[in-house]
């Protein structure tokens, strides 16, 4: 398992001592080598004043008053000096001219020549120790200016290197306590502030299987809010699904109750009867209301596929999808000498949707048009598509419906006043779910030209 997938994986907690410690580790150690380059400085310029010192000390003990060069060495200085040092001290005094040379000679020179008059400080290695050097150069005389004296003073740098140590180390154990500290805050505080999710999880955890009431969200913290509210949506989609599941159940059993009931006073009615002809009419009858209960029971697996199955997107010819549903229903118009005819563009319509579910739209749509349509009407089929969307209709010359039923209809069970006796109000409802499904509507709507409706199905696209 990658590093990626243990770090989407790990509770919160761990994922952020993973990665919140090497964070404060690098940043603990970048605070470090500052503190060192800092303390390093103060050192060399607090060590540097007093090498100046000794410096010019030495150099004001220098007259040229006797003709020559004398020098006094302020040894009490340097002796002080060297205690304050915690090391070797060393000076130089040399002329140019090589005729005085007092001290330690084989003092290291700085790289470059020096500038008149302007201390130097450097670093060198004399006989193998590290020492911190100033070095001043200046004219003996004013009358001759090439004639000039040099001035080293020299300490080790060892008590330089114990006070940075000594300074680092406390800040060290400074920047390890404060890390602790953040650390231990940082735990804290998470445990605070994860405290609302774990009660937030005791109640969930907590709820019956069918309680699917909201969350309350209001002393959540802003932050958790969002994928609250997203749950309490996803419990309120999950409760219309079930409310309408149920729903669906309760009109289904009450719909193939009523069928069977019916068949069985039919058989009952056929069993007392003697005459063998009332007992064919009773027969025929038992076979109508068997037709009757297949359609209903066709619509009601067609109404729970359009309310539950998945929209598959693809592309299809919906010109062939109408020529499709028209041979599926030609024998029942033709039965009714209704002429059904289909129009489509001689182009041809590239659709995208669910093919399958639109078919089941388009085959209610022109059925309740054909059944409703008195013997030799009319009813005509057509598709069209533009840059919005796709639309199929259906165009019959029957009865037609009155404005306020038709904004009423497609709702489950619910029947025009023209409606058939043995119709079950499932075939708009199926065909509005499935729009509904394809993020679309129907419209039932008034024909343009004499009695009769249009049931328009459109979609966009995707």
């Amino acid at each position: 398992m990658g590093l990626t997938a243990r770090l989407r994986r790990a509770s919160l907690w761990r994922l952020l001592a993973m990665l919140l410690l090497p964070l404060l580790a690098v940043v603990t150690g970048v605070e470090l080598w500052m503190t060192r380059h800092d303390a390093l400085e103060a050192a060399n310029a607090a060590y540097d004043r007093s090498l100046l010192g000794a410096l010019k000390s030495i150099d004001a003990n220098i007259s040229t008053a006797s003709g020559g060069l004398s020098a006094e060495l302020p040894y009490s200085m340097l002796e002080f000096f060297e205690l304050t040092a915690s090391g070797n001290v060393y000076f130089r005094v040399a002329s140019s001219d090589g005729l005085v040379e007092l001290g330690n000679a084989d003092l290291p020179l700085p790289a470059g020549p020096l500038e008149p008059g302007v201390p130097r400080f450097y670093d060198a290695t004399y006989f193998g120790e590290s020492v911190r050097l100033a070095a001043y150069r200046r004219a003996l005389d004013r009358a001759e200016p090439a004639s000039t004296v040099l001035v080293q003073v020299a300490e080790s740098t060892r008590s330089r290197q114990d006070f940075t140590d000594r300074f680092v180390r406390r800040a060290v154990q400074r920047d390890a306590l404060v890390l602790a500290l953040m650390v231990l805050g940082t735990a804290a505080l998470l445990a605070v502030a994860l405290r609302p999710l774990a009660r937030l999880a005791r109640e969930v955890q907590a709820r019956s299987s069918d309680d699917v009431t909201p969350l309350a969200s209001h002393d959540l913290p802003a932050d958790i809010r969002p994928l609250v509210d997203a749950v309490n949506q996803q419990m309120a989609r999950t409760q219309d699904l079930v409310a309408q599941q149920r729903q669906f159940l309760d009109d289904a059993s009450h719909q193939l109750r009523t069928h069977l009931t019916t068949l069985q006073m039919q058989i009952d009615y056929a069993r007392r009867e003697g005459d063998s002809t009332q007992v064919q009419h009773t027969l025929a009858a038992i076979g109508g209301e068997i037709a009757r209960a297949t359609r209903s029971t066709q619509q009601l697996l067609a109404l729970g596929r359009s309310d539950t199955a998945a929209v598959e997107l693809t592309p299809f010819d919906l010109a062939a999808l109408l020529r499709t549903v028209a041979l599926e229903l030609l024998p029942q118009a033709r039965a009714k000498q209704i002429d059904f005819g289909i129009h489509t563009p001689a182009a041809g319509i590239e659709a995208v949707g669910d093919s399958g579910l639109l078919r089941e739209a388009l085959t209610n749509l022109a059925a309740n048009a054909i059944a409703y349509t008195p013997a030799q009407g009319t009813v005509t089929v057509s598709a069209a598509g533009d840059s919005l969307g796709w639309s199929i209709s259906v165009e019959d010359n029957g009865p037609g419906l009155p404005a306020e039923e038709r904004d009423a209809l497609g709702q489950r069970y619910r029947r025009g006043s023209q409606a058939t006796a043995g119709g079950s109000g499932l075939g708009l409802a199926i065909a509005r779910s499935i729009a509904e499904r394809h993020r679309g509507s129907l419209r039932l709507q008034a024909r343009a030209e004499g009695p009769g409706l249009l049931a328009i199905l459109w979609w966009p696209r995707a």
